[in-house]
């Protein structure tokens, strides 16, 4: 007769998961002993933070769910910074999380069992849709499915589990198939009237965000921004969904003035799938339109719209597509020049790195300067090619959720800084155990960059900014990590030779840079 355990990873083989993340503790062995012969990778990590970022990081690069196994209280507890991150990001990631043993558990009694917390579940209510928490070995199999399926229905976020760890070693009857999760027929979309607002734009822009990406709606996105003869805006999140060369899309942020002049000028904005966030729009100093429409499952609230479709962003696409004139209009902006304008040692940093990523790569950059570079003005140059913790701004998120992104088949690149590195540089004996293909780029300035720059451009003498660090080459080596310091100028083919060689492999380059326009320190709208 199976076990609860063995319950739990055939509701994750139902779910679709090939690769989970987790650690290993007393109270969840009987989870780990069911996994071998499962066909289900289960990678070990040195931190629960860093099992849950590593879910996010797969979950991005992928679309499909990220599974972060811990044990008991603690364990738990060094997830929930993570979770927050996926939540605050629309990752689909399912935390499973043991309790103490439900034997020894009195509701409002705290006894010292170990591990024990009066509400552990109660870590995660503000960071994830739905809190299940399995109170019999027979409903393991059926919660588990449901949650997953739950994480994974738009509007994507993360979903807790909590099992009893009594509950693990149980016997349990024959697992019985799950219904999916009703969905709502594309018929029930009404798009009357967006196209009438549409259809009287004269200057009409398309914002494109994550739900666009997480839709699949890339090439829907430049087909009706060229039948609206309209420019396209993307938010971090969105990111790839449109070439870098394609004449419908702006190629900067719009922390950039001559973008940001785009949204002014727009007499109508199609937002899809994005929630208009405050680092996207410079703490929501961008105007309203004189008309918004807005495209997403969820009703928009950070600028009301004119017009709601409360439709997955493809499904609205497409009917607007069948419905829109067939000629395409005329463009009403220009294009602007692009980056180029910006040329510095930032942008070199930016040539460099992105001449050795393949067409499929994946950056994950860390809130560091050279990542914001990269979020904001790097050619991306493919849909989930940029992972980026814009949600919640997790230091330390870089490189842990690299380890997640390199198992999705794509290449991966993680762009670290040397404080943010050090939050997860344990992680390097997990890369190395398990042969993960990314490759580190390690900018080394000697501190916290940003921070030090938020007291000098005031003026101000920074306090507790500057690092002492370790030698990151020989920390790397010692855990069997190829490594190596390297220039700008052999920044490109070092990271052709990393990604080439299947493993993990780490470069640091000595460089200090100034923060782009996208940081709040610049940002160009007016502050206060």
């Amino acid at each position: 007769m199976p076990t609860g355990g063995r319950a739990l990873v055939e509701a994750l083989r139902t779910l679709g998961v090939e690769t989970a993340f987790g650690l290993p503790g007393v109270h969840n062995l009987a989870a780990w002993r069911a996994f071998p012969g499962s066909g289900i990778r289960l990678v070990g990590v040195r931190h629960e933070q860093t099992a849950a970022y590593a879910a996010d990081g797969y979950a991005r690069a992928t679309g499909r769910l990220g599974v972060a196994l811990t044990t008991t209280g603690p364990g738990a507890a060094n997830a929930v910074a993570a979770t927050g991150e996926a939540w605050a990001c629309h990752s689909p990631v399912l935390v499973i999380a043991t309790d103490i043993p439900s034997t020894e558990r009195r509701p409002g009694d705290y006894r010292g069992v170990l591990h024990e917390t009066t509400d552990q579940a109660g870590f995660f209510r503000p960071v994830t849709k739905l809190v299940v928490r399995v109170d019999r070995a027979d409903q393991l199999y059926a919660q588990v499915v449901r949650a997953g399926r739950v994480a994974m229905a738009a509007p994507r976020r993360p979903v807790y589990v909590e099992v009893p760890t009594d509950l693990l070693g149980a016997d349990v009857p024959e697992p019985v198939d799950e219904p999916e999760l009703p969905t709502s027929p594309a018929g029930e979309v009404s798009l009357d009237r967006a196209l009438e607002v549409l259809s009287a734009a004269r200057r009409p822009l398309v914002w494109a965000g994550g739900g666009a990406t997480a839709a699949g709606a890339g090439d829907l996105v430049a087909r009706v921004a060229e039948r609206l003869g309209a420019p396209v805006l993307t938010s971090y999140g969105g990111r790839g969904l449109l070439p870098p060369d394609s004449p419908h899309l702006a190629p900067l942020p719009p922390h950039a003035p001559e973008v940001g002049r785009l949204w002014d000028d727009a007499d109508t904005v199609l937002v899809v799938g994005s929630d208009l966030d405050a680092m996207n729009t410079q703490g929501f100093r961008q105007p309203r339109p004189p008309r918004l429409i807005a495209v997403d499952v969820a009703e928009p609230v950070t600028y009301p719209p004119d017009v709601w479709v409360p439709a997955d962003a493809a499904v609205a696409l497409r009917g607007l597509l069948a419905a829109l004139p067939p000629d395409s209009r005329s463009s009403w902006w220009t294009r602007p020049e692009g980056r180029s304008a910006y040329a510095g040692p930032e942008v070199a940093f930016l040539e460099a790195l992105e001449s050795a990523l393949p067409p499929d790569a994946v950056v994950v950059a860390d809130m560091c300067i050279p990542g914001y570079w990269y979020a904001g003005f790097g050619r991306v140059a493919a849909p989930r090619g940029l992972a980026y913790p814009v949600g919640w701004g997790t230091l330390g998120f870089g490189f842990p959720a690299s380890l997640g992104t390199a198992l999705s088949g794509r290449p991966t690149v993680a762009l670290v800084g040397d404080g943010g590195f050090l939050y997860a540089c344990g992680e390097l004996a997990t890369a190395a155990q398990e042969q993960l293909p990314v490759t580190v780029v390690l900018v080394d300035d000697g501190g916290y960059g940003m921070l030090r720059y938020d007291f000098t451009h005031r003026n101000e003498q920074p306090v507790g900014c500057d690092l002492g660090s370790p030698d990151f080459v020989s920390l790397a080596r010692s855990f069997g990590v190829p490594a190596r310091r390297v220039t700008v100028d052999e920044l490109g083919p070092a990271i052709t030779e990393g990604l080439a060689s299947g493993g993990p492999s780490l470069l640091v380059l000595e460089a200090s840079y100034t923060p782009p326009l996208t940081t709040s320190p610049r940002w160009y709208r007016a502050q206060g």
